[in-house]
């Protein structure tokens, strides 16, 4: 769990609720390094069941979030991203009829990502092991590198086997647009794009936390 991804862990409070949801995680990506940053969860083959579940105080053992308190968190994430050096245009959107948050900005350059993160941790929003270093890039040599990041196994076995069948199902996609052409990558588990100027992952995240899949990748430009 502690492997979900970058800022997919505001939406854990709904995570906690369905194993049945989608995370679209996107950047766009210039020449001169600058961009856009996206994730999205999409929960909404769930609505039915996380209707239900809203009325109800607690699940598992759990508190059910209210969505003031889901509303506050996102907010409070959106606040300490716009107040990160590089980044900008920082919008977030949230159906609650069919459970769809969407979170997005600009930045100057792809680490903004990282310190935003690294901000947000310091605020306790993302847990103590989240990654945080997850990107870097150098423009004169023409490549991005999407970093390795360690495997959570341990931390998943040791989670109750309610909150393990929360990830049975649920699925990641990774699809990152690019300016320049791709020359070369060193994980062919993305599809490349017919242009060249795209590639995408889709997952199962259970096997993105046990790392069955690896999200590492070396991107070299034309």
């Amino acid at each position: 769990m502690k492997n979900i991804l970058k800022l997919c862990i505001l939406f854990l409070p709904l995570l906690l609720l369905t194993s049945c949801f989608d995370i679209l995680d996107k950047i766009n990506l210039k020449a001169d390094g600058t961009g856009e940053y996206t994730i999205i969860l999409n929960a909404s083959k769930s609505k039915t069941r996380l209707a239900s579940i809203s009325k109800m105080e607690t699940i598992n053992g759990k508190k059910v979030p209210k969505k003031s308190e889901i509303e506050n968190k996102i907010n409070e994430a959106a606040k300490i991203f716009k107040g990160t050096p590089g980044i900008t245009n920082v919008k977030t959107s949230m159906d609650f009829d069919n459970y769809i948050i969407k979170l997005s900005c600009n930045f100057k350059k792809i680490e903004n990502i990282n310190a935003g993160l690294e901000k947000l941790k310091a605020q306790n929003i993302l847990g103590k092991m989240i990654p945080t270093q997850i990107y870097s890039q150098n423009l004169e040599k023409k490549v991005l590198t999407r970093n390795k990041v360690n495997t959570f196994k341990t931390d998943y076995d040791k989670m109750s086997k309610a909150d393990r069948e929360v990830f049975n199902g649920a699925k990641y996609t990774s699809v990152m647009q690019f300016e320049s052409a791709v020359k070369s990558q060193t994980n062919t588990a993305y599809q490349l794009s017919p242009n060249k100027k795209a590639i995408k992952m889709d997952a199962d995240i259970l096997d993105v936390i046990l790392q069955k899949k690896q999200l590492q990748n070396t991107i070299l430009f034309q």
